[in-house]
C-alpha cells in the first residue's frame, strides 16, 4: 500500500532505528535529543553532492503539512546537506556588539509582540565560502525558564521583582504559557540591568548547558524547522556565542523564512498584515526601541 500524507498524523511512529519512512522515501536520521531530529539525507543517496530534497520531497504540497507535523511533534528538525536557491529566504537582522547583547542573544519566540505567532521558524545556513561560527541555542520554552531560574544568583534571584515567586522546578513545571512569559520576562529583565555584557552571555552558556539545548555547531547547507507557537512541542532559540565576544571575526550568515506563511500552498493567499508585523519586529532588531524591548524581554 503506498503511503499518504494521513499516515503521518503520528509522525514519529514512522522512525524506526536510523531510518525514517516518509513521502514514499527512507531517509538517515538521528536523535541527538529527545526534540531533536536530524534528517541526514535519503538512504542510498550518501555519497551524493548536496540537493534540494527540502523542497523537491519535504515540502511538496502533498507532502508538506506532514512534515509540518512532524516539527510540531518534535520541536527540531534538522535538515542538513541541503543546497537550495528558494526565493523566499531572506537574511537574519541583527548584530551582536562587544558593549551590549543583542536581542536575539535572549532566548525568544518569533513574533514576539504580536497576537498571532508563526507556527515556526526556518533558520539555515546556506553554502557559502564562510563557516558559522556562531551557535543557535534552540530549546523548549519551558526548559528554558526552569534553567534560567536554576542558574540564577543567589543575589539575584533576591531581586524585588522576583519577591513571593516560587522559582523551584516544581512550581515551573506547572506554570501554564503565560505564566512562563511573565517569569521568563522578569528574569530576562534583571539579568540585562544587573549584568554586563559577557556576564549575561555567561549566565546565558550556563542556561544552555542547564536547559540541555541543541547548539551544534552550523553546517553549510543546514535548515533548522525550529517549532514556534504550536499545539505541539514550542521551543525557543537564540544566538549563542560560546566563548567572550571580542568582535572582528568573519563568520558565514544564515537566512530565514516562517514556512507555514510564507512558504504557501495552491489557493493559499499571504496574510500581507502578519508578515508586515512581524518583519516590523526584526526591524527593530538593531534599535533600543520599546517595542524590541517588549518582545525579548516582556511576555511573549
Amino acid at each position: 500500500m503506498s503511503e499518504t500524507p494521513s499516515t503521518f498524523a503520528r509522525p514519529l511512529a514512522e522512525t524506526t532505528g536510523e531510518v525514517m519512512h516518509f513521502a514514499q522515501r527512507e531517509w538517515r536520521v538521528r536523535r541527538p535529543r529527545a526534540f531533536v531530529l536530524v534528517i541526514e539525507g535519503e538512504v542510498g543517496h550518501e555519497a551524493k553532492e548536496p540537493n534540494d530534497y527540502l523542497h523537491d520531497t519535504l515540502l511538496l504540497p502533498e507532502w508538506r503539512e506532514a512534515f509540518y507535523q512532524l516539527v510540531d511533534a518534535t520541536g527540531l528538525v534538522v535538515c542538513l546537506n541541503v543546497h537550495t536557491q528558494h526565493p523566499s529566504y531572506r537574511d537574519v537582522r541583527g548584530r551582536s556588539s562587544k558593549g551590549r547583547l543583542s536581542q536575539g542573544e535572549y532566548y525568544h519566540h518569533d513574533g514576539c509582540t504580536g497576537p498571532v505567532k508563526p507556527r515556526f521558524v526556518e533558520i539555515r545556513c546556506p553554502i557559502q565560502p564562510q563557516t558559522r561560527g556562531v551557535a543557535t541555542g534552540v530549546a523548549p520554552h519551558r526548559d528554558v525558564v526552569q534553567a534560567m531560574a536554576q542558574v540564577l544568583s543567589t543575589e539575584l534571584a533576591a531581586s524585588p521583582s522576583l519577591a513571593g515567586l516560587d522559582l523551584s522546578m516544581a512550581a515551573i513545571s506547572q506554570m501554564n504559557v503565560e505564566a512562563l512569559d511573565h517569569l521568563q520576562g522578569l528574569i530576562t529583565r534583571i539579568v540585562r540591568k544587573k549584568l554586563n555584557a559577557e556576564g549575561a552571555r555567561s549566565y546565558f552558556r550556563q542556561v544552555d548547558a542547564a536547559a540541555h539545548a541543541y547548539f551544534e555547531p552550523w553546517a553549510l547547507g543546514e535548515s533548522r524547522f525550529i517549532a514556534n507557537a504550536n499545539s505541539g512541542v514550542t521551543m525557543q532559540h537564540r544566538r549563542a556565542y560560546q566563548s567572550p565576544h571580542t568582535g572582528g571575526v568573519a563568520h558565514g550568515h544564515l537566512v530565514k523564512r516562517w514556512p507555514n506563511e510564507e512558504l504557501l500552498l495552491p489557493g493559499q493567499v499571504v496574510d500581507p498584515a502578519l508578515m508586515a508585523a512581524l518583519c516590523s519586529e526584526e526591524a527593530e532588531e538593531d534599535s533600543d526601541s520599546a517595542r524590541a524591548e517588549a518582545c525579548y524581554l516582556g511576555p511573549h
